[in-house]
């Protein structure tokens, strides 16, 4: 309740950033023109989701006679988190990884690399599919939707704002004054920054969330706990070429090893997610 709390402040932090630059251009119009553009944009990604990262991955749905363990683990699993099962695909990627996709549990997909089927024991990878599968029973694709549609509106206004104070477009005599101009330019230069940090927060918190519902749907946290510690260990020495865009997808951030401050990660440090994981397991009794 406390991961939904924080995404919905979150959320009402970047609509009003959002209002406040249009408040600040004296007229709604813009703000709407911009937040339709971004949406029209996302909500293509959304509704396609599934198959555009599919596709960029080159993953391939497994049949159930290919590995009819792994169909009956997810279909436990959906069934324990009372949602649909859904499709299964693999990755041909050396690195240990998985994500979820699609627009709803109606339309999801879970996805498995190589790698991570390798490295993680039978309790290890359901902990990891029950964590992907509370991604699809808590709508993140969605979630993930409406900030990147607020946060690019916003960025669309302060390109806006930035060619206007390049060309002058309606500025009268107050607004050429020195200190008018250097407001401006810290507002075109931050405004952004605090989109990016607002909508990478919303991104940690939504994969906190997903580690304690996923938690609770395998019913073991302390496997989830050491499948995160071994993915992490063999993130930071099996590089892969991921797309950024696609980094938040993923139960462990793909590209750990090139150092991105914590403050613009889209996932909390592994040390923290463990450390909450074992506090659940103590609630459940088992540590």
């Amino acid at each position: 309740m406390a991961y939904m709390l924080r995404t919905a402040i979150l959320l009402g932090l970047l609509t009003g950033i959002l209002l406040f630059l249009g408040n600040l251009i004296g007229g709604t119009t813009g703000v709407l023109i911009a937040f339709i553009i971004a949406a029209v944009m996302n909500f293509m990604s959304y509704w396609f989701s599934d198959k555009i990262v599919l596709s960029m991955y080159g993953a391939r749905e497994i049949p159930r006679e290919e590995a009819p363990w792994l169909h009956e683990m997810v279909e436990d699993l959906s069934r324990r988190a009372q949602i649909p099962k859904p499709r299964i695909y693999l990755v041909p990627m050396e690195q240990p990884n998985a994500f979820a996709t699609g627009r709803g549990p109606g339309h999801a997909a879970v996805a498995v690399t190589r790698g991570i089927l390798e490295i993680l024991d039978e309790d290890e990878l359901r902990g990891v599919l029950a964590h992907e599968i509370a991604h699809i029973k808590n709508r993140d694709v969605l979630i993930a939707s409406i900030a990147a549609t607020i946060a690019g509106a916003i960025s669309m206004i302060v390109n806006w704002l930035q060619w206007a104070l390049i060309f002058g477009w309606g500025r009268d005599e107050e607004d050429n004054n020195p200190l008018s101009i250097v407001g401006s330019i810290l507002l075109i230069i931050v405004t952004p920054i605090i989109a990016a940090i607002i909508q990478m927060a919303i991104s940690r918190s939504r994969e906190y969330l997903a580690d304690e519902t996923g938690a609770y749907i395998c019913g073991c946290p302390l496997s989830l706990a050491k499948a995160l510690q071994k993915i992490h260990d063999y993130v930071t020495q099996v590089p892969a070429r991921v797309n950024e865009g696609t980094a938040h997808l993923f139960i462990e951030n793909p590209l750990k090893g090139e150092g991105l401050w914590e403050l613009f990660s889209t996932h909390p440090s592994t040390e923290k997610r463990i450390a909450r994981l074992l506090e659940i397991a103590k609630k459940m009794g088992q540590a």
